[in-house]
């Protein structure tokens, strides 16, 4: 099963990419489910339903999230109808929406889409750790194919994540920095991994928005609103080869291209 998973896609810009490219690159190369982190896609901050609708639209099969999910408060309504859109599963349970989903594969049997999020200078929330025990327990007991977004800050949660579900997932995904890390490797027990994917939008930007609006918020220490960046739009993407019968990551591989 080959499967593409689009780094944090932010704001028009990178929903211009998944609309006007990701047609063709499904087709390029031969992918079976495509997965995309849409947390930023309305305004860089948060998600409406046309938005994901948008995204759904172009080829994007599931939209994991993270921190900035609740932004738009429409999205609360949109969880009851949309389950293809996922929050971290360790938020409160109160709260709308779920955080993994099981999706037929096109060979045989279904694959688990998880998403969770991290801890370490982020939102003090449940224990990630245990929230995905429970996911594999209860809804990944029967998928062999098992992809987890991990959206956190801090490269050593990730890692240690990652070495804590080798052998359990067949991929950990990182998400969250919007700078796609080097490190893409198969781990000992057969679990791709990178630390994080990406971002989809303005490359010519700091993490999606314009450059002087960050400078300016760390050069004098004052907060100022963040203005969407609009140009040289790319992608960050990793493919990942997984094995259906054993549900055992065989490659992945960065994706990043520019397309102005």
């Amino acid at each position: 099963m080959r499967i593409l998973f689009i780094g944090d896609v932010v704001g028009r810009c990178g929903r211009s990419v998944i609309s006007n490219y990701l047609g063709s690159l499904l087709e390029e190369f031969n992918i079976e489910l495509c997965i995309a982190n849409g947390e930023n896609a309305a305004g860089g901050f948060g998600i409406t339903q046309p938005v994901a609708e948008e995204m759904f639209a172009a080829g994007v099969d599931v939209i994991t999230s993270g921190n900035h999910i609740w932004d738009k408060k429409e999205v609360y309504e949109y969880f009851d109808i949309e389950p293809r859109l996922l929050r971290p599963a360790n938020y409160v349970d109160s709260l709308p929406g779920s955080g993994a989903i099981l999706v037929p594969m096109q060979k045989r049997g279904q694959a688990l889409i998880a998403n969770i999020s991290g801890r370490a200078f982020l939102d003090q929330l449940d224990c990630p750790f245990q929230t995905i025990d429970r996911i594999l327990e209860a809804e990944g007991k029967d998928a062999k194919v098992r992809i987890v977004d991990f959206h956190a800050e801090a490269t050593a949660e990730k890692q240690a994540m990652a070495w804590y579900l080798d052998g359990r997932a067949s991929a950990l995904i990182g998400t969250h920095t919007h700078v796609q890390t080097a490190d893409e490797r198969i781990l000992p027990e057969g679990m791709a991994y990178i630390t994080d994917a990406g971002m989809t939008g303005a490359f010519d930007s700091v993490i999606g928005f314009r450059p002087e609006d960050s400078i300016y918020r760390f050069r004098t220490g004052i907060s100022r609103s963040l203005r969407l960046a609009k140009g040289n739009r790319g992608i960050n993407a990793v493919i990942v080869d997984i094995s259906e019968e054993t549900g055992e990551a065989v490659s992945i591989e960065r994706y990043s291209a520019k397309m102005l």
